[in-house]
């Protein structure tokens, strides 16, 4: 069955008019069983991943892979049991655990491996060796799988595609946001010795043989199941050094495809404005010992850190004047919202979507100003489906979780937190949450986590707000009731908490503080309330 979500929700479209197709997946979904997340199955619960190594031959003729994996985990307490997640379109030949071979049952996209003796709690090596025809996506990035195809000059090109289904669907894993590795991954793919490997990290070798090539890439930081991935094509690499705002030289690399090289360094410009933006207000980029790179890929793009996915074919707006690829801008931001800052349940996925998206509305504001960046907002506030809340529970898969307002409305309730708390707050606020130690990197995040540290900056409790916006789908309810001929009463109906709000009178605006008691003022004309749209509301008159 397929699911179609009509959305207008890329906020950096909604500002320039501009027809370009949506980014990640804001057109549409295709509906996937094979989800990842939801509740962690209690096998699993007791496992800590520290590290991945998959090591892999890709066959373009037969369209296959072929190899193996070695999860490293630690073991909260012994089990007889250990359970691994991996689409079944594989063979699975052998499965070792601390160097013995185990007996395993390989079947619902489930690997059981029933221990010969009782592993003990610490740490233990699982290595899985299997082969097969991965899942083939049929319309990526809406869809998971490998690509297969060819660049314009005929040479293979590969890109894979996995935020809804993990990492399980090509390698063997623990599939659930809640655990990532902590220490990273080694990808070693082999592939025909004329493409090149896009991968993440940093490359620490290539290795080349008669007719083949092996590329050795390696990351030490922790990272999202879906980010675990690897991009095939003929590829040259264009390189630049870019200096972050701490100071650090970092590469700033484009793997593009070798018919589109001439178009690269005027990319990078583009893309170099966009990272400095975005460090400006979330600081420094996340993966400074690393790499800031973009791959070209056949879909149109996909948030995969240190080497995002990019396949929007050079198509600019213009923002301020100048070539803006808002695709791009979206999926860097994620460098921060969603691979910096994870959420540990995909129950809170508007963290990574809505706060990035948030982030988008503020490169209008960095290059054209305050006016174009609240009129963005109140245009997408008339593009809100506002049919489920968009936190439904805890527990939650990816399918489940996913909908077109976690982009959009989650955006616009970041934009609303910053108005009830004032610039002075918010911005030093944003960029120390997304700075800390406490919601960063290994330590993971949900909902209540981002309400608790919003309501101790700002110094007043936000749970009615996030509970009205984020956990409902009700609007704020203005209530204006005329006293007598020049008097208004103006309320709040459905909350409990005191909120600044302009009204504009015959005498002009003026921001004052509305609650559920209100305020009575005096106006020959009928009073407007919050006429810049800084809240999702319903005004009732009377």
């Amino acid at each position: 069955m397929k699911r179609i979500i009509l959305l207008a929700v890329l906020l950096t479209i909604v500002l320039t008019g501009k027809a370009q197709t949506n980014h990640d997946k804001t057109v549409e979904k295709l509906a996937n069983p094979l989800t990842s997340g939801g509740k962690l199955n209690p096998d699993q619960a007791i496992m800590d991943v520290r590290h991945y190594t998959i090591a892999l031959n890709v066959d373009f003729n037969k369209k296959s892979i072929n190899g193996y994996t070695v999860i490293d985990v630690i073991m909260a307490k012994p089990t007889n049991l250990l359970v691994f997640n991996l689409l079944d379109s594989f063979v699975i030949s052998q499965v070792w655990v601390n160097h013995q071979k185990e007996p395993f049952i390989y079947k619902n996209n489930l690997i059981k491996i029933n221990l010969s003796k009782e592993l003990a709690a610490g740490k233990a090596s699982v290595k899985i060796v299997y082969g097969g025809k991965p899942h083939v996506a049929r319309r990526p990035p809406w869809d998971d799988g490998f690509t297969w195809t060819k660049d314009s000059t005929g040479h293979a090109w590969m890109a894979i595609t996995a935020e809804a289904m993990g990492g399980k669907l090509y390698f063997p894993s623990k599939d659930h946001p809640s655990d990532e590795p902590n220490e990273g991954v080694d990808l070693l793919i082999t592939v025909p010795k004329n493409l090149v490997v896009a991968g993440p990290g940093l490359l620490q070798k290539v290795t080349r043989h008669d007719t083949t090539a092996t590329y050795h890439w390696k990351t030490n930081y922790t990272i999202n199941n879906y980010s675990i991935l690897f991009n095939v094509g003929d590829y040259a690499v264009v390189s630049r050094k870019y200096k972050t705002v701490d100071g650090h030289i970092v590469p700033l690399q484009f793997y593009v495809l070798r018919e589109h090289e001439s178009k690269a360094a005027h990319h990078l410009d583009v893309f170099e404005k966009t990272i400095h933006e975005q460090e400006k207000y979330f600081g420094e980029y996340p993966w400074a010992k690393e790499k800031i790179a973009i791959a070209e890929t056949p879909h149109l793009g996909m948030e995969h850190q240190t080497m995002n996915a990019y396949g929007n074919k050079f198509r600019y707006t213009k923002v301020g004047g100048e070539d803006y690829d808002g695709l791009m801008h979206h999926e860097f931001g994620h460098e921060w919202w969603g691979n910096k800052v994870t959420a540990k349940d995909w129950a809170d996925y508007w963290i990574h979507e809505g706060i990035n998206t948030f982030g988008d509305a503020l490169y209008v504001r960095e290059f054209e100003g305050e006016n174009a960046y609240i009129k963005l907002f109140q245009q997408s506030a008339l593009s809100f489906g506002n049919k489920i809340p968009i936190v439904i529970g805890k527990d939650i898969d990816e399918e489940a979780a996913y909908n077109g307002d976690i982009y959009g409305k989650g955006a616009f309730f970041i934009h609303t937190i910053r108005y009830v708390m004032g610039d002075s707050l918010f911005f030093p606020a944003i960029k120390k949450f997304v700075t800390s130690p406490r919601y960063t990197y290994s330590n993971l995040v949900n909902t209540d986590d981002v309400e608790q540290f919003f309501s101790k900056e700002s110094g007043r409790d936000l749970k009615p707000l996030f509970d009205l916006y984020i956990r409902s789908i009700n609007k704020l309810e203005v209530h204006i009731k005329q006293l007598k001929n020049d008097k208004y009463l103006i309320q709040l109906d459905n909350i409990d908490i005191p909120l600044p709000m302009e009204i504009t009178t015959d005498t002009g605006t003026k921001k004052m503080i509305l609650d559920k008691k209100g305020i009575t003022i005096e106006s020959k004309l009928l009073p407007v309330v919050d006429r810049d749209t800084y809240y999702l509301k319903k005004t009732i008159f009377e």
